[in-house]
């Protein structure tokens, strides 16, 4: 079963994990600058790089949807910069799961495929989609809801080692971003870590930098930009992490359910 998901972030990689590994083949849409941070862990960076493997699995960029049958041969993941997800129609997917985390919905429609997964707030069970997978940390996190909506966007980072919003660094300014350090680095607070046109980014607390903006995407100010770990554990900069393998459990329930492939074993 061919499955696309909008997004090549964190947690659309993590979803893009346990469908590949459940057997499915996963193609996956970006921005053609990708805006993730965690971008060790991300298959976004298939997009700037032309190619990059996240734990076991390599994904490969695309410029066309008619090129994903060669790389699906190859056992890897396509990845477009295709936002509007206009190679929807031409894959014919089973499933359409957008995980593009916008925090509402940015165009996709219960009618993009049999089985439609809204992952996080801004989708509706019945309405956009057929199933919302809940991502806010906590007691429901990965739950799939078949009826309503995920919890609201609360702006508030989860907590992880004791911090929550500390742990977020924000860009100081409008501008193109460029980074200081590298993702795995070991980094105190008041460590600068990147700019904005000459505007200091700083580290408020210690750690190991886990995610950093890559250097020359345009910026506002406010807009996520790093991300401190104080676990202080650089094997986590390597791996999808325990949010975005659930939510991917989540993703596969839904998809699993949905389809009727676990009525048909």
């Amino acid at each position: 079963m061919r499955v696309v998901i909008r997004g090549a972030g964190d947690l659309a990689t993590g979803a893009a994990l346990r469908l590949y590994r459940a057997g499915f083949q996963v193609a996956m849409t970006d921005l053609p600058r990708p805006t993730a941070i965690r971008r060790t862990v991300c298959f976004s960076e298939a997009v700037v790089c032309g190619a990059c493997t996240v734990e076991d699995v390599s994904a490969v960029f695309i410029a066309d949807p008619a090129e994903a049958e060669a790389v699906w041969e190859q056992r890897k993941i396509p990845v477009l910069a295709d936002p509007e997800g206009a190679c929807i129609p031409v894959l014919h997917p089973g499933a359409v799961v957008d995980a593009i985390l916008a925090k509402r919905n940015l165009g996709t429609a219960i009618t993009d495929a049999p089985v439609v997964v809204g992952v996080g707030p801004g989708f509706t069970a019945g309405a956009d989609c057929h199933a919302v997978v809940e991502t806010m940390r906590g007691h429901d996190l990965g739950r799939v809801l078949y009826r309503g909506s995920a919890l609201p966007n609360t702006n508030v980072p989860g907590l992880i080692g004791g911090y929550a919003g500390e742990r977020v660094l924000r860009a100081p300014a409008d501008g193109v971003f460029r980074g200081l350090r590298a993702i795995g680095d070991t980094v105190r607070t008041g460590d600068v870590v990147g700019e904005v046109d000459g505007a200091p980014m700083a580290c408020t607390i210690g750690g190991v930098l886990r995610g950093l903006l890559a250097d020359g995407v345009p910026v506002h100010l406010g807009m996520k930009a790093g991300d401190v770990d104080p676990r202080c554990e650089k094997r986590h900069c390597c791996f999808a992490s325990d949010k975005a393998l659930a939510v991917g459990g989540g993703v596969l329930e839904a998809i699993l359910h949905l389809s009727g492939i676990l009525k048909e074993r």
